[in-house]
């Protein structure tokens, strides 16, 4: 893809994913493969193939959705971990890394047992609610 046209066109694809509706953004995927099929073929084959696995969170609660479509936490995660092994410098084996990223991850892991990152209530409430093929 020309770099003149890679804004224009990231800007339609992030239009998908900013809607809060599975049947708005099933349909601004389909015009936007339907614009761009004849220019950026393989490219829209891709697309085509991850769309419906990648608005998944869209079956989720709204309040929950920027969390879920979200790598924040675990990028933060990552980053901690790396700036942990940057202050040792040279590990005398693998396994000690492997000790060191372990126990960094587990402190984190505790510290989210306790801290609220989404109100499970709407999920529970939504799974509660009947569906249409039970009824």
């Amino acid at each position: 893809m020309p770099q003149s046209e890679r804004e224009a066109v990231a800007e339609e694809l992030k239009e998908v994913f900013t809607v809060k509706r599975r049947s708005t953004a099933e349909s601004l995927a389909q015009g936007f493969m339907e614009r761009y099929r004849e220019r950026y073929r393989r490219a829209v084959e891709v697309f085509a193939q991850g769309i419906e696995e990648a608005l998944t969170y869209l079956e989720f609660p709204g309040s929950h959705q920027g969390q879920i479509k979200s790598t924040n936490v675990l990028e933060r995660l990552f980053r901690e971990v790396k700036r942990r092994t940057k202050v040792v410098g040279v590990f005398p084996s693998e396994k000690s890394l492997a000790n060191l990223a372990t126990v960094v991850m587990l402190r984190a892991s505790e510290d989210w047992a306790f801290r609220r990152y989404m109100d499970m209530g709407p999920l529970w409430a939504a799974e509660e609610k009947p569906t249409k093929k039970a009824t």
